[in-house]
């Protein structure tokens, strides 16, 4: 058993999927994350809905009464949860029920203003909406337009909530996170970001729209290995990856059914217990509201904490940060 700090300061980027097989574990009890982005997605309600793509922060009525209830529903439950809102939210007229999140202690954290990809190097590459309107782009480099995207959303916070960003979460998540990416990683640190949340491992989801193998509940297994944090060598950026299955990979690109979703999830949050490791459960209430309507998800996940006793907390990627070395 090592600590937090060891492990975070032995790790490299080379071999990082050596590390963590060879010690897994960090702590004395696992840390469980309940973290929703706040962004509408596509093929939901309906399968045939396409063009939130395009009004990514156009958070209909739906999603914002059920992250509304989620939050209550864990804090009723002693818990706190973290939310990555997309900037364009803050443009509607009503932020109150944002605001009644961040008074009941859950974290809300910076998604970018349009969700909008940060790794790309090409105008086009962004994200569609500015395929579709290309004027709305400018001259200057990619990387520049991403930073005023995220910057954007830092202030539209600290304007209509009166917080600041509590971390960052990638639109998107990449097999590698921010690996290799270190003008990624500095443009963050320097828009005062301490740690992201960008990396979602790559695992297998079975045949479409059929009930998953064993093999694939295993492959969900391992993939709790090579998401775990850590730090990016190149600048220092702490790295919490999103824990697979999300509820976008089930639902959308798999066909899951909820039972196979829910048996997904208690499989990660068990390793992560059985291993005192993290557990960041990725989830959208513009897909959960329809396919998890009562949100068994959540509180299977809460469930499981409780019965873990010491073994096992509840806590936001911010405190998740504070113990690994980094700022909440």
């Amino acid at each position: 058993m090592i600590s937090r700090r060891t492990f975070l300061t032995t790790t490299t980027l080379g071999g990082f999927a050596t590390s963590l097989r060879a010690a897994p574990a960090a702590g004395d009890r696992a840390l469980i994350a309940i973290t929703f982005d706040l962004e509408m997605s596509r093929n939901f309600p309906t399968w045939d809905q396409t063009h939130w793509d395009y009004e990514k922060g156009n958070l209909d009525d739906a999603t914002k009464r059920y992250s509304l209830q989620v939050a209550r529903r864990v804090r009723e439950r002693g818990a706190a949860m973290h939310f990555f809102a997309v900037g364009r939210v803050f443009e509607q007229e009503d932020a109150g029920w944002l605001r009644e999140i961040a008074g009941m202690g859950h974290s809300i954290g910076n998604h970018t203003y349009d969700h909008v990809n940060v790794l790309a190097t090409r105008a086009e590459d962004i994200q569609p909406r500015f395929r579709r309107a290309p004027w709305l782009l400018d001259d200057k480099p990619p990387l520049d337009f991403i930073r005023r995207n995220v910057r954007m959303t830092s202030e539209a916070m600290r304007q209509r909530l009166g917080i600041v960003p509590s971390g960052f979460r990638t639109p998107g998540g990449f097999p590698n996170g921010l690996a290799g990416r270190p003008d990624v990683q500095r443009m963050l640190k320097e828009e005062g970001f301490a740690w992201v949340s960008g990396k979602y491992a790559r695992h297998p989801l079975g045949r479409l729209g059929v009930a998953p193998s064993p093999a694939v509940y295993d492959a969900v297994r391992e993939a709790q290995r090579e998401s775990q944090p850590f730090r990016y060598p190149e600048t220092g950026l702490l790295e919490i990856p999103m824990s697979p299955i999300s509820d976008i990979g089930a639902f959308r690109n798999g066909r899951w059914r909820l039972e196979s979703f829910l048996r997904a999830i208690r499989v990660g949050v068990e390793w992560a217990i059985e291993h005192r490791a993290v557990y960041d459960f990725l989830g959208h209430p513009s897909c959960l509201v329809v396919t998890d309507p009562r949100m068994e998800s959540v509180d299977l996940i809460l469930d499981l904490v409780r019965d873990a006793g010491k073994q096992a907390k509840a806590a936001t990627l911010d405190k998740i940060a504070a113990q690994f070395g980094g700022e909440g």
